[in-house]
């Protein structure tokens, strides 16, 4: 591990990688214990795989922007590390598969020697920004919100607010008002605005917060229509902070930003998050317009016949852009299942810098968007990718299936989710070829209910899911409907309509298209068509395939296997020995005192008092844990340890805990206050470490 030090040159990521690998040692000698190893694990891009032994890597790259020097390392560490296959999400990041917990802390290194992180890609912490991949090229947009995306990932990065909240948390920008983004599904979305002002251009956004999928989904409310650029940090500081705070952390499926915000009213958590406006460390952010101009290729013209005319056309109407730049188209690659194996992106690589911008956007829906091609050399550059197998018809389209890997890797899989997919785009393709223009109809699958696939936002969606016929159980799949945005941050969230065996699916596709092509009104979209024809009628329409009495030995078996299906979830890693976690809870809190004097020393006074924040709050849910009480949210073991402890006299502050911590959020973030602050964590931490060695003693 000695050699991080002289590899990498940011010292703070070389300490983050360094950490890592002696966070992994003390882990497997037993000595930290397995709820916390997860946290710091997957805070750092480390997620178990379904398989035993094995880990998924979570390569974050904001809003999908790649290079192709990236790509390149991101593939040689793909080949060295894992398996070879590089697997595009629907948060824009890439996976890597099956790799060993004790080479993760190398695999980050070497990705770092092109600025590529893992930190905060997974864990209860802000995920990777999202955001339209058309941005900056999109002719309908009022401005290209890249920069604006780039600073909320890099402000947000290791930012003490959201290093260990109660769940994730997910933010998005959309290009313009078609959303493409999906910002009505995050926790906090952002939709470009202008206003003009004695003559002069104002820039803004509309925000709208507390959106989710999962198994409730719940569309994101209204903030505002406009506000303006250098406060938008600000606000998503506040939101979190009031988030970490009030946010629940015991019962995960009530532990998103949704549930908070409905349990609070949306007026009442805008009140909390104006009055943390005293506390922020910043009350304004000038985020720079000034972007890196893309870096285009050479203008050299390749010229080509394309070899499959009737192909070619097809690629021309359903897979090209016209870019607000003039003289210039964007390509939408077409990614079935989101994977694509290392050597075919090498030689992608190669080709974008040959004919595009060395601006290469991974989308939201799994696929690659070129930008910066010039028209003339389009046929080329179809003769090249159809050679990669990148240059199918049907981009963004009914046969553009969305889907997570599912049971392939996934621990919380519940039925296959892949091998669904390539069946249902082959169902399109060889059956309803005119579909592959239809960009209406969205299909997207996951394959359980926690939404990684968006499923319930989809025209037509998948989950997977298991059904019981006498004694055995098959393999199956609820179907969903209706879902998608409608533009300027709302939407829609798809019905639940019928629950059919898996194998059943694409025959419920064909059901469904053949009734919408047949009944729809001229010019009616699908969703249009179903919400005037209704749920009920939907269920009625699809109630054969999910009746039982008709089950052959073939529903039995899940896509992509041959023996009878087997209802189980992956199984996690697991610590080989009991820890006491009230002491790792202390020795965090410890830790956490520890960056507060390290961020005081170098004047960074706003995050000294929110480590000392945290270490008061982790101090005081170690001593509770230890009575047995539960730790819904930190708000409630602020209250909860001045009923039990201080007004019980077990611990003494001078005043009532309460008015100690809540501190935070009345005073401006000085050197005064955060000298005080840090000093008042410290002695409590010193105290309660005192009690617990009275409490073991006895």
């Amino acid at each position: 591990m000695q050699s991080f030090r002289t590899e990498l040159e940011n010292p703070v990521v070389e300490q983050d990688i360094i950490d890592l690998e002696r966070r992994i040692r003390l882990f497997q000698e037993g000595e930290i214990h397995e709820e916390k190893f997860r946290s710091l694990r997957l805070a750092r891009g480390v997620y178990g795989q379904r398989q035993q032994g094995v880990q998924m890597i979570r390569i974050k790259l904001p809003y999908g922007k790649v290079s192709t020097t990236q790509l390149n390392r991101i593939s040689d560490v793909a080949d060295k590390y894992a398996t070879g296959n590089l697997h595009i999400t629907t948060r824009q990041d890439i996976q890597l598969h099956f790799v060993s917990l004790d080479r993760t802390p190398e695999l980050w290194s070497e990705l770092e020697q092109d600025k590529i992180t893992l930190r905060e890609a997974c864990g209860n912490t802000v995920r990777n920004v999202t955001a339209s991949a058309e941005a900056g090229i999109d002719p309908n947009e009022v401005f290209d919100i890249s920069p604006y995306a780039q600073a909320y990932f890099e402000y947000f990065l290791r930012n003490p607010v959201c290093q260990d909240m109660g769940r994730k948390f997910k933010i998005a920008f959309s290009s313009s008002e078609s959303d493409t983004a999906f910002t009505f599904m995050h926790d906090l979305g952002f939709i470009p605005k202008v206003r003009v002002e004695n003559g002069k251009e104002i820039r803004g956004f509309k925000i709208v917060l507390g959106g989710g999928l999962g198994s409730q989904p719940h569309i994101a409310e209204h903030v505002t229509d406009f506000m303006h650029e250098d406060l938008i940090i600000p606000f998503g500081e506040a939101v979190l902070r009031i988030f970490d705070r009030y946010g629940e952390r015991v019962k995960r499926h009530k532990a998103r930003m949704k549930y908070l915000i409905q349990d609070l009213g949306l007026d009442p958590f805008l009140k909390l998050v104006e009055e943390e406006r005293l506390a922020l460390k910043n009350k304004i952010v000038k985020i720079s317009r000034e972007y890196p101009a893309p870096i285009l290729s050479d203008g050299k013209i390749f010229s080509a016949i394309p070899s499959n005319p009737l192909k070619y056309e097809q690629w021309l109407q359903s897979n090209i852009y016209s870019q607000r730049q003039e003289g210039f188209k964007a390509i939408g690659l077409k990614v079935q299942n989101g994977d694509i194996k290392t050597p075919i992106a090498r030689k992608l690589v190669h080709l974008v810098r040959a004919i595009a911008a060395d601006d290469i956007r991974l989308t939201n829906t799994q696929g690659i968007v070129l930008r910066y091609v010039r028209e003339e050399n389009l046929a080329y550059a179809f003769e090249e990718l159809d050679k990669l197998g990148l240059a199918e018809p049907g981009f963004g389209s009914v046969a553009d299936v969305t889907s997570c890997p599912g049971t392939d890797t996934c621990n919380l899989g519940i039925s296959n989710s892949t091998g669904i997919t390539r069946e249902l785009e082959k169902v399109i393709v060889e059956e309803y070829p005119d579909l592959i223009y239809n960009k209406d109809i969205t299909i997207k699958i996951s394959g359980c209910i926690n939404a990684c696939g968006q499923h319930a936002m989809a025209a037509i969606g998948f989950h997977g899911s298991s059904m019981k016929v006498g004694k055995l159980v098959a393999p199956a799949l609820q179907v969903l409907l209706g879902g998608g945005p409608t533009g300027d941050g709302a939407g829609l969230a798809s019905d639940k309509v019928i629950k059919v065996p898996s194998k059943r699916g694409p025959q419920a596709l064909r059901v469904l298209l053949e009734d919408y092509q047949s009944k729809c009104d001229e010019g009616e979209l699908f969703n249009q068509y179903y919400a005037r024809q209704g749920k009920i009628y939907f269920y009625d329409l699809l109630n054969h395939l999910g009746n039982t009495d008709t089950i052959t030995p073939d529903d039995f078996i899940d896509w992509g296997h041959t023996e009878a299906y087997k209802p189980e979830i992956g199984v996690g890693e697991c610590a080989s020995v009991m820890i006491d976690l009230v002491a790792t809870l202390l020795l965090d809190s410890e830790e956490k005192i520890q960056k507060a004097e390290e961020s005081f020393a170098a004047d960074d006074f706003p995050e000294s008092i929110y480590y000392s924040y945290t270490s008061f709050v982790n101090t005081a849910k170690a001593l509770l844990t230890g009575e047995g009480t539960k730790t819904n949210t930190q708000a409630g073991i602020i209250k909860d340890f001045d009923e039990l402890f201080i007004s019980g006299g077990k611990i003494d502050v001078g005043v009532s805990f309460t008015d100690l911590v809540y501190q935070i959020n009345q005073q401006e973030p000085s050197r005064e206050f955060a000298s005080y602050y840090l000093e008042q964590a410290n002695i409590f931490q010193q105290k309660a470490a005192a009690f617990r060695q009275l409490q073991i003693a006895e």
